[in-house]
């Protein structure tokens, strides 16, 4: 599992480049090699599967990767093992879950055990990105599972997500105060760097620590950093910016500090900052509370941007999840998380986006367990090797609860 793991890491396929396809080709034919009947659709994606039947159970993953961005110590795209850790951008989200699935699935093969369902793996190459074409066109012409899990989140079972939205902030650039500006690998990142010049000369430079956007708390922005000295010297955008988000990281400056007892609170993280179409341009990612309606957090977001004259536009939203903690899925899997690691933690809810809200009846399940550092999105992402055979052991339980006889 390690070795095909290190293939598949040593592809550096970021989403939108041609490289997603190569990893694609890598899985399809790793999978081929253990046995599984696979496909690749039209060009666009591809999936592998086992067993009979007329039911079909679902496991999504993606294969595409954030930029690995700096600060490495290690190759991003190499899988070094050391010290019981395996290294590379994309080995927690969602390489290495993807591998642990599919070797899950060529144990219940190698077991004998009857399947009464067929089980299929499905290869996404766009999660990353937001727009989710790619789950789009397989449900447009691909049979649609009943049920299945994601292994693109945390361990125990995830019942609920909170709703995404992507939004860009634009000023144009004369009125804003910056002749150059720059920062920011992704929105659903924590700007790690940042680098611009004002319109009078002052030039300025920050780095910070990348995280996950869904968790802003984890890192250290450093667009936040550079806007804040950038006010200091009278920078309209700047000092709109502090005013508005700041380092604020729940939306309570710009009208949007929402919470509800289900999913707790609103986040906002600014991810990254460029200069186009002689427009100033701030990419943010929003994670809201599951009992709030996309439309009125919009409708929030641009009233209170209005009066800084500040243009907002959404390039990806994604409604929230909200599931049934009893529903026979979800019971199961926690089962199967339960006789493996003795753990008797409940099901929880999550600020990430996964491709549980690619289709209906699919849960996040891991890869992550309590307590450990979730490193996705970050320089030198790792897991440990013996989390992701034990993973791999617990995926093989729930394949066998929910489509064995």
């Amino acid at each position: 599992m390690i070795e095909s793991l290190q293939k598949l890491l040593a592809i550096p396929s970021v989403t939108g480049t041609l490289q997603v396809f190569d990893a694609l080709d890598c899985v399809l034919g790793i999978c081929k090699t253990l046995g599984f009947r696979t496909k690749h659709v039209d060009g666009k994606l591809g999936y592998a599967e086992i067993g009979e039947g007329e039911e079909l159970m679902g496991i999504l993953c993606h294969l595409d990767v954030v930029p690995a961005g700096e600060g490495w110590t290690y190759a991003p795209f190499a899988g070094t093992v050391k010290n019981g850790r395996i290294y590379g951008r994309g080995v927690m989200d969602d390489k290495g879950p993807a591998m642990a699935a599919i070797y899950a699935m060529k144990d219940v093969l190698d077991s004998g055990r009857t399947l009464n369902k067929r089980v299929r793996i499905i290869f996404g190459v766009m999660e990353e990105c937001g727009d989710w074409a790619d789950m789009e066109y397989y449900k447009s012409c691909e049979e649609i599972p009943s049920f299945g899990f994601t292994p693109d989140a945390d361990f125990p079972a995830i019942y609920g997500e909170k709703g995404i939205l992507m939004a860009v902030l634009s000023m144009d650039a004369e009125q804003a105060g910056f002749s150059e500006i720059a920062g920011g690998d992704a929105p659903n990142m924590v700007a790690a760097w940042a680098k611009g010049r004002l319109t009078e000369g002052t030039v300025f430079s920050e780095t910070g620590k990348a995280a996950h956007g869904s968790m802003p708390q984890d890192g250290e922005n450093a667009i936040t950093k550079l806007m804040e000295k950038a006010a200091l010297k009278d920078c309209h955008f700047a000092k709109v910016y502090m005013d508005k988000i700041g380092w604020h990281l729940d939306g309570s400056g710009c009208g949007l500090g929402l919470s509800d007892a289900a999913s707790g609170g609103l986040t906002f993280n600014a991810g990254k900052i460029t200069m186009k179409d002689g427009k100033v341009q701030l990419a943010v990612d929003i994670r809201y509370p599951v009992t709030f309606a996309e439309e009125y957090v919009v409708s929030l977001l641009r009233e209170n941007f209005a009066d800084a004259e500040i243009a907002v536009g959404i390039e990806a939203a994604m409604k929230p999840v909200y599931m049934d903690q009893a529903g026979s899925v979800i019971t199961k899997l926690m089962e199967a998380y339960q006789e493996v690691t003795g753990d008797d933690t409940p099901p929880k809810l999550i600020g990430g986006g996964t491709y549980a809200r690619a289709m209906e009846n699919i849960v996040a399940f891991g890869p992550a367990f309590p307590g450990r550092e979730l490193t996705e999105h970050q320089a030198n992402e790792w897991i440990f090797v013996e989390d992701l055979e034990k993973a791999r052991e617990i995926y093989r339980l729930a394949i066998e609860k929910l489509a064995c006889e």
